[in-house]
């Protein structure tokens, strides 16, 4: 069995980042995902898909891959630069505030 392990990015609906600290380990598929002909929904046979393992630390998922002879790939998180502003959402409604009121 093949499976990947990875940290998950924020999701795209907001900016916090729960969810994101922990490593998930996911089985690849085994076979191809089919539509059903009468109502054109999409399923699969495959039960590995639906798993997924949390793990406090990279180092804990690729043990528990090691000790089950699964075969693993570790795919490292990119680097997210902090978006923060000197003054903060206080700013817009500072009296000291030198730039036009836009909205």
């Amino acid at each position: 069995m093949q499976a990947r392990i990875y940290r998950p990015a924020k999701t795209a609906m907001s900016s916090g980042t729960a969810k994101t600290k922990e490593w998930v380990l996911e089985y690849a598929p085994e076979s191809p995902r089919d539509v059903d002909p009468l109502m054109g929904w999409t399923g699969s046979s495959d039960m590995n898909s639906q798993v997924r393992i949390r793990f406090e630390t990279k180092e804990a998922a690729m043990r528990y891959a090691e000790d089950n002879g699964i075969e693993a790939t570790v795919l490292e998180p990119k680097a997210r630069k902090a978006n923060v502003r000197p003054r903060g959402y206080g700013e817009n409604f500072a009296p000291d505030r030198r730039g036009a009121w836009t909205h």
